[in-house]
């Protein structure tokens, strides 16, 4: 390496360990951003309460989330969901996995229709580099119960001897000691 090589490698080196860490966080946040996320917040909060049985209205809800996800150019999450349903994600969890509010099947339907809906748009993110990955496995462990397996084959480096017992126990007195 030339010396004007060496020089551009320690300038880097050096702006990489002088980050400022103070804004952390905010690199991608535009002027607008989060007074966008805290209308939604708030709109989704202020709703009127449910009539979960009234599976219809549910459905309208849900929708309306979705499209305002969408005016806003925001990605929607089960929380802004459980937020416009008037819930909270452990609710909404509970009605999707079915452990809640079984005996009505069409809101559980209904509930887990956004849930893929969710998880497809997940899918879509991560492929498409649109969530960084420890964000995107974060998500996908803790919403769309997904999990690390690591599957161990274990292989006996030795064989058991497989024969005549008799022989096999012969062979093992001979290299007995004395």
């Amino acid at each position: 390496m030339d010396t004007n090589q060496n020089e551009q490698v320690a300038d880097v080196v050096v702006k990489k360990r002088n980050r400022d860490m103070s804004n952390w966080g905010q690199e991608f946040i535009e002027p607008g951003d989060n007074r966008k996320y805290i209308q939604l917040a708030l709109e989704s909060m202020n709703m009127p309460k449910l009539n979960f049985d009234d599976v219809p209205t549910v459905q309208e809800r849900i929708n309306w989330y979705f499209t305002r996800c969408m005016e806003n150019d925001m990605k929607p999450g089960v929380v802004g969901l459980a937020n416009a349903l008037g819930v909270d994600r452990k609710t909404l969890w509970a009605w999707k996995a079915g452990t809640k509010r079984e005996s009505n099947t069409a809101l559980v339907d209904t509930i887990k229709k956004a849930y893929v809906l969710l998880e497809e748009m997940w899918e879509y993110y991560m492929q498409n580099g649109k969530i960084s990955p420890p964000n995107g496995i974060f998500l996908g462990k803790n919403n769309f119960d997904y999990k690390d397996v690591a599957d161990v084959v274990i292989t006996p480096n030795t064989p058991l001897d497989q024969g005549n017992p008799d022989e096999i126990k012969n062979k093992y007195i001979k290299a007995l000691p004395e």
